[in-house]
C-alpha cells in the first residue's frame, strides 16, 4: 500500500528555541460527562431501562466492594500499607513456554493475581504481580492519584481513596485474565482450580462491566467523569473484546474449563462489541475515518479524558482496533468497509518528514523537519478537519507539539509509530478482501 505524506502546517515545523509558549492555541478542552440517571432519562424511551439497570448494578457492586473491604478491616487497629504501583505487564509474561506456567515463580504471580482480585472480579492497574500477596484489609489497588492535579482537574477522582478499583486501563484485568488462562492450561489438575475460578470470576466481571450498547468503560464499577466513557484508550475495548473472542472460540484449547453457557455469553459480548466499534467510527468531511480515544457512552461522540487529552481521533488506539478487526474471521461487507476506510485515513495521514528529538536535547523533545524519517502519526487528529491537535495541562489545545510546555512535550507520546503494525497487517488482509468502490 502506498503511503502518502501529510504536510504539517508551518507553525509545527518552525524552530522552537525562543518560540513563545502557547503561541497557537486553537481551543479549550471540555470535560467528559458521567453516566447519570438524568442523562439516561433523556435517552429514547426504548433505551432507558437497559441503562437504568446497568447504572443500578454498578452502584450496587461498588457498595458491595466497599462493604467487603470494610468487613476485612473491622477490628484492625492499623491497615496494611497500600501497594505501590510499578511493573504490571512486565510482571505477568505471556510469552513463556507453557511448561514455565507450572513453575513456582508463575504460581506465585498467579497467587498474587487471585489475592488482589476485587470482589466484583476485576483488578487494579500498575501493580507488581510478582510482589507480595494481598494482606487482610489491604486496599485492592495501588495508589493511582495523579501528581499533577490542578483546579477542576478532569483527573481528580470523586473519591480519592476509591480510585480505579477494577479497571481496563493500562492493560489491567485483560493481562491478568490471559495469565490466569496460561496457568489453567499448565495446571490441569487440582492445583490449577484456584486460577480457573479466578478466571471465571474475571470473565463474569467483564460481562457485567459491558455497556448495553457493547462498549466498556475504563473503570467498573463506574467512577464518573471520563472513566465512564467507551474507552479505546490503552486498547481497553479491543482487549476486552479479544478476551471474549478467544473464550468464545476456545482459542488453542485454552478455555476448555469455561462452561458452555459462559462461552456463549462471551460470543454474544464480542458481537455487541463489534457493533459499537462500527457505530463509533467517525467520519471526517463526509468520509469514514478512525476512532476517538474515548466516546461518550450515551451519545457515542468522541469525548475528552485528562486535561490534555482532547475529544479527537486517536491514531494509536485506532490502529489497535483495526488490528483486532482484521483478526476476525468471515468479515461482513460492512466490517470490510470500515477497515478499508480506517486504513485509508492512516495512510493519508502518514508523516515521513518529521522527527522527534530526545528529552535530553536542549529544551526537551521537539518536532523538527527531517525528510526521509521513519513513518509516524500524530497521536490526535481534529475530528472535524483531520489535522493534528495537541493538549496542555491547563486544558488549552494547540496545533503544534512545539508550543506545549517542556513537561508535556517530554511526558507524553504526541507522535506514534504503532499504525505501522496495522499497515503491515493490512497488506496481508487486503489481498483477500479487496476494497469495493
Amino acid at each position: 500500500m502506498k503511503l502518502r505524506h501529510l504536510l504539517l502546517a508551518a507553525s509545527l515545523l518552525s524552530p522552537v528555541l525562543g518560540a513563545p509558549a502557547y503561541a497557537a492555541v486553537i481551543g479549550q478542552n471540555v470535560p467528559a460527562e458521567a453516566i447519570t440517571a438524568a442523562r439516561i432519562a433523556a435517552l429514547p424511551a426504548d433505551q432507558q431501562k437497559a441503562w437504568r439497570d446497568y447504572l443500578a448494578r454498578s452502584e450496587a457492586q461498588k457498595k458491595a466492594d466497599k462493604a467487603a473491604l470494610a468487613a476485612e478491616r473491622e477490628g484492625l487497629t492499623q491497615f496494611p500499607e497500600q501497594s505501590h504501583g510499578h511493573g504490571h505487564d512486565n510482571s505477568m509474561p505471556l510469552d513463556k513456554d507453557i511448561s514455565w506456567y507450572a513453575s513456582a515463580e508463575a504460581k506465585h504471580i498467579g497467587d498474587n493475581i487471585v489475592s488482589f482480585q476485587t470482589p466484583a472480579g476485576g483488578w487494579g492497574k500498575n501493580a507488581d504481580r510478582a510482589g507480595p500477596l494481598r494482606l487482610k484489609g489491604q486496599a485492592y489497588v495501588t495508589n493511582n492519584l495523579s501528581g499533577y492535579l490542578t483546579e477542576n482537574d478532569f483527573d481528580a477522582p470523586v473519591e480519592p481513596d476509591w480510585n480505579y478499583v477494577g479497571t481496563f486501563d493500562n492493560n489491567a484485568t485483560d493481562t491478568e485474565m490471559h495469565f490466569l488462562a496460561k496457568l489453567a492450561k499448565a495446571l490441569p489438575g487440582k492445583e490449577g482450580n484456584a486460577y480457573r475460578a479466578s478466571f471465571i470470576k474475571g470473565l463474569k466481571y467483564i460481562l457485567a462491566a459491558q455497556f448495553p450498547n457493547g462498549g466498556w468503560p475504563q473503570v467498573w464499577p463506574l467512577e464518573g467523569g471520563y472513566h465512564d466513557a467507551i474507552t479505546y484508550n490503552d486498547n481497553a475495548v479491543s482487549e476486552a473484546a479479544a478476551v471474549m473472542t478467544d473464550v468464545s472460540e476456545n482459542k488453542d484449547g485454552d478455555f476448555d474449563f469455561v462452561p458452555a453457557a459462559l462461552r456463549d455469553a462471551a460470543a454474544q459480548s464480542a458481537a455487541k462489541a463489534l457493533e459499537v466499534i462500527l457505530a463509533t467510527q467517525v467520519s471526517v468531511q463526509g468520509k469514514p475515518a478512525i476512532w476517538g480515544q474515548q466516546h461518550d457512552a450515551l451519545t457515542l461522540k468522541p469525548c475528552s479524558a485528562r486535561n490534555f487529552e482532547p475529544p479527537a481521533l486517536a491514531s494509536d488506539e485506532s490502529a489497535a482496533l483495526l488490528v483486532y478487526l482484521m483478526s476476525l474471521p468471515n468479515p461482513s461487507l460492512k466490517l470490510q468497509a470500515a477497515i478499508h476506510s480506517g486504513m485509508a485515513f492512516l495512510a493519508e495521514h502518514t508523516i515521513t518528514n518529521i522527527s522527534i528529538t530526545g528529552k535530553s536535547d536542549p529544551g526537551g523533545k521537539h518536532a523538527v523537519i527531517k525528510d526521509g524519517s521513519k513513518p509516524i502519526w500524530a497521536r490526535y487528529y481534529d475530528a472535524a478537519t483531520g489535522t493534528p491537535v495537541f493538549g496542555e495541562r491547563d486544558k488549552s489545545l494547540h496545533d503544534s507539539m512545539n508550543d506545549l510546555s517542556e513537561e508535556r512535550r517530554n511526558g507524553y507520546s504526541w507522535y506514534v509509530s504503532s499504525p505501522e503494525k496495522a499497515i503491515q497487517a493490512y497488506m496481508s488482509w487486503s489481498s483477500a478482501h479487496q476494497a469495493k468502490n
